[in-house]
């Protein structure tokens, strides 16, 4: 495995650390200050954000590595991708990550449904980092990562970037990854977490799961990779089987999630990116449990 010292082995994924509300944005830089300074090595930037959020964090951090997770190639044009890219490494070093991803057919519209590559998504990849190659200030393949589920991608993560950035994975699509891989790109799955207090409702917690996995089960990509390693569309009803959430999860104490973070190593991950799901994931920044998880992880410190 590649471990990748600028990455640390566990980060922080969270789609409220994406904001352009000027009135919110004092409390995401406070929140990424703590998550620095408890040890996580990358702030991972849900959604999809522009180099600009990502600009934010880095501004208010002074170690941790900020990557995109994703950055969609329909949302985004290349050549200002690079330009900015090249900006934020003048002014950061190698701390700025550019992950970047395809997104779903259920969410192009407009000018996206207009791309001659639209319905192509790895050709549109392959173009895209054709022109972050051939920019007048390159996107070198380190900087940048994919957010890749099946073979294809994968094999392209690791030819043209730093390695692969899958969402919503297993341990058995973390191994299968790490084979297609090879040995040296960097492998970063992201893992949610429902973390639990001693003697709290088990159920509460797969509901909370489920509330937030069902977006995902209604997105034909994930459907299709969740299908290529052996869930059945069943699996895919009321939220997702029981099967399933333990599969995509870690529920639990800190110590229950370490252990999962365990398990994704051992099927040959490099970092692992926690996303904490709450009843109020996407808006809520989660500082308590990022606190309470720090304590049972292998950080920086």
């Amino acid at each position: 495995m590649a471990y990748n010292a600028h990455l640390g082995k566990v980060g922080i994924w969270a789609g409220a650390l994406r904001t352009d509300d000027a009135e919110r944005r004092p409390q995401v830089e406070e929140a990424a200050v703590e998550l620095e300074e408890l040890g996580y090595g990358t702030l991972w930037i849900g959604g999809s954000p522009s180099p600009d959020m990502a600009h934010q964090l880095l501004a208010a951090t002074s170690r941790a590595t900020v990557g995109t997770s994703i950055l969609s190639i329909w949302q985004h044009a290349a050549p200002e991708v690079a330009a900015r890219h090249a900006q934020l490494t003048d002014e950061y070093g190698g701390r700025f990550l550019l992950g970047l991803g395809v997104s779903h057919p259920e969410a192009q519209t407009g000018h996206t449904l207009d791309h001659p590559l639209a319905d192509r998504p790895y050709s549109a990849m392959r173009s895209y980092l054709d022109v972050l190659d051939n920019a007048a200030r390159p996107v070198p393949a380190t900087g940048r990562a994919l957010a890749a589920l099946g073979p294809k991608m994968l094999r392209l993560a690791a030819e043209r970037s730093l390695g692969a950035l899958p969402y919503l994975v297993t341990t058995q699509h973390t191994s299968e990854a790490r084979d297609i891989l090879g040995a040296d790109p960097v492998l970063a799955p992201e893992l949610k977490v429902v973390l639990q207090r001693p003697g709290a409702d088990r159920a509460e917690a797969y509901a909370t799961a489920r509330g937030y996995l069902s977006f995902y089960l209604g997105l034909a990509n994930y459907r299709n990779s969740l299908l290529r390693l052996g869930f059945a569309e069943s699996d895919f009803e009321d939220g997702g089987s029981e099967r399933l959430v333990d599969a995509v999860y870690a529920i639990g104490d800190a110590e229950a999630v370490r252990a999962r973070v365990d398990e994704f190593f051992a099927a040959g991950a490099d970092h692992v990116a926690l996303q904490v799901v709450t009843p109020n994931v996407g808006t809520e920044l989660p500082r308590e449990e990022w606190r309470t998880l720090a304590d049972a992880m292998p950080l920086n410190g």
